[in-house]
């Protein structure tokens, strides 16, 4: 079978898909993925006898990458509701503290109000944590991570958030 459509150039395609965006506005595909879903899927990844470091990956840093995403479809007003249903705990304090301190980290760097649930005392950590940080970075991230995480014993460094 031959092809018998319309070859565009690269132009042409941004300029269709441009004109395309218009005729929906991004907002109204609203938010995909939340904290709450990422939380259930920790929760699920724990029980299955998966590690704090892979909810670190598979839930917090999706969390952020959901977050991201739908920042720059909807801007702050649409991003901050990844965060606004309560996620449910975890039964792991290190999780449930670092999706909290995702939220205050997010909303004080975009400049919304984090939800209130972030402020529970049952999602501060008080122990130490180093999530996917290899020991040999342990005191940059006591020197980098951000007062959100810090503040709940969670030791970042300035990479751990970077995202591609």
């Amino acid at each position: 079978m031959v092809f018998q459509g319309l070859v565009l150039s690269v132009e042409e395609m941004l300029e269709r898909a441009q004109a395309d965006s218009g005729t929906q506005a991004a907002t109204e595909v609203g938010v995909r993925h939340t904290a709450s879903d990422s939380a259930r899927a920790c929760t699920a990844l724990l029980t299955a006898g998966g590690s704090l470091d892979e909810c670190w990956r598979f839930g917090i840093l999706q969390t952020l990458d959901d977050y991201t995403s739908t920042l720059r479809r909807g801007g702050a007003p649409l991003g901050m509701q990844v965060f606004t249903d309560e996620p449910p705990l975890t039964g792991a304090a290190e999780v449930d503290a670092a999706l909290a301190a995702l939220a205050c980290y997010l909303a004080d760097r975009d400049g919304w109000d984090a939800p209130a649930w972030a402020w529970d005392f049952s999602r501060c950590l008080t122990t130490r944590w180093y999530p996917a940080v290899p020991e040999i970075f342990r005191d940059e991230a006591d020197l980098d991570s951000p007062p959100a995480f810090r503040d709940r014993g969670i030791f970042i460094t300035n990479r751990s958030l970077a995202r591609a």
